[in-house]
């Protein structure tokens, strides 16, 4: 029976740790299935869902302080089953750039948080614009809309929010 870990960890960048960690899973006989790692600031941080055997689980969890303390990581795992059958829903993606100012994730995420849709991956960045170097914002999420909802009416809706915050909106099914 194929067991599933989640993995996240955090430390200094540096060069090679993602051969490293990699490698240990790879040689306890396990697989990387799905996995998002990237800097942020000075910091390297990584999450992933590993799957194996029982024993290859154990195993990997057995070895994760040893790469704690060779890599100089935080690490923290939790034993994880894939993702269970849910009502229906629709996958679209959502595209925001504005200048940078502080709340966007929060008001873009409590606006689809109250009409039950889920954020199921999200990812943002700041940067200067050319030309004028102001301080912008960009953010992309998956999203996963009941089946039931009116898309027409959300979208309408969603449109109208991010015009009056001074958002530049996209949301696309994919």
């Amino acid at each position: 029976m194929t067991k599933h870990l989640v993995i996240s960890a955090l430390g200094n960048d540096k060069p090679g740790i993602v051969k490293s960690v990699s490698k240990h899973i790879l040689q306890a006989g396990g697989n990387i299935t799905d996995s998002r790692m990237m800097v942020l600031g000075d910091e390297f941080a990584l999450i992933m869902l590993v799957d194996g055997s029982e024993k290859t689980i154990e195993d990997i969890q057995a070895l994760l302080p040893e790469l704690e303390q060779s890599l100089g990581l935080t690490i923290i795992c939790k034993e994880t089953g894939l993702a269970a059958n849910k009502p229906a829903r629709l996958p679209y993606i959502v595209e925001v750039v504005a200048m940078d100012n502080p709340g966007i994730v929060h008001e873009v995420t409590d606006f689809f948080a109250a009409r039950n849709i889920n954020v199921s991956e999200l990812t943002t960045s700041s940067y200067p614009a050319p030309h004028t170097g102001t301080a912008m914002f960009s953010m992309e999420m998956n999203i996963s809309i009941p089946a039931d909802t009116n898309i027409a009416s959300m979208k309408r809706d969603f449109i109208s929010f991010c015009d009056a915050l001074n958002l530049d909106v996209t949301l696309s099914a994919f």
